[in-house]
């Protein structure tokens, strides 16, 4: 799982302008995770995510505060966490291939 908050956000951004990065949550598999998603945009099953951000920046209802990119049932699949001018806070999936927004959700 790759996740960002808004204090380290901009310096990931660029940073991963040719690839992902995954959040260790002090397991073993945390690189594992890493290498995972780094392979997938090599591979070409996942856009990177700066050009992602690229395709849905403006069809998001807010601004974006946070990034996760998981593998679930063997698909990749990214959450932007936003936050609407009202504060309201969102999920909202999207395919790491097409830039599809797969899903909205209020939290």
């Amino acid at each position: 799982m790759v996740r960002f908050r808004p204090l380290v956000a901009g310096l990931m951004l660029a940073a991963m302008a040719g690839g992902a990065l995954a959040h260790d949550h002090g397991h073993d598999h945390g690189r594992h995770d890493h290498d995972e998603a780094r392979l997938a945009v090599q591979r070409g099953e996942i856009r990177p995510l700066a050009e992602l951000l690229t395709m849905v920046r403006d069809k998001l209802p807010g601004e974006i505060t946070g990034v996760e990119i998981e593998r679930r049932h063997g698909l990749w699949l990214y959450e932007f966490i936003v936050v609407d001018k009202n504060g309201r806070l969102f999920e909202v999936y999207v395919d790491p291939q097409s830039g599809e927004i797969r899903k909205t959700r209020e939290k």
